[in-house]
């Protein structure tokens, strides 16, 4: 059953370090394309940002952005795949910030065809951020295994 656990594991995480990894390649000196797809979207979070709450969001280049996210997602998949916890809270994390932030559907018509393409790619990433919350809730509803101390032998 560990085996299983592990290659459940291994499966899962593919999907983070193969995103980290091409996006890692791509990166370039602006970020890459995923810089550039990212920047429209970031201004209009920005501006939503500003006019709901009335502050002002640092600036920030993108490609720090990107270099973070490949980061998280390579870290994160590491250690989710040796079964910490703390993976699966740096993918959660990820998924979190970044799954409103790129699959933007609720900026298009329902009509449009982008709508109909983020809204699918929206709903993948809500199933993967409600995997990594299992995984959390199973890790944390498993007993702990104490080690019982063999018995001392008496010697009179």
């Amino acid at each position: 059953m560990a085996f299983v656990s592990f290659l459940g594991r291994v499966l899962f995480a593919s999907v983070f370090i193969l995103s980290a990894w091409q996006e890692f390649n791509e990166f370039g000196i602006d970020g890459g394309p995923a810089g550039k797809s990212l920047t429209p979207k970031f201004d209009i979070f920005t501006k939503h940002v500003s006019v709901q709450t009335g502050l002002q969001v640092p600036e920030v280049e993108i490609k720090y952005l990107v270099a973070a996210a490949i980061g998280v997602k390579a870290l994160g998949s590491l250690l989710f795949i040796l079964g910490s916890s703390l993976g699966a809270y740096l993918l959660l994390l990820h998924q979190a910030i970044a799954t409103p932030l790129l699959y933007d559907f609720y900026n298009y018509d329902v009509d449009k065809k982008e709508f109909a393409q983020l809204f699918i790619k929206f709903t993948q990433s809500l199933a993967l951020l409600g995997a990594l919350l299992f995984f959390i809730g199973m890790k944390n509803s498993m007993p702990r295994r104490i080690k019982k101390k063999a018995p001392k032998t008496k010697t009179v």
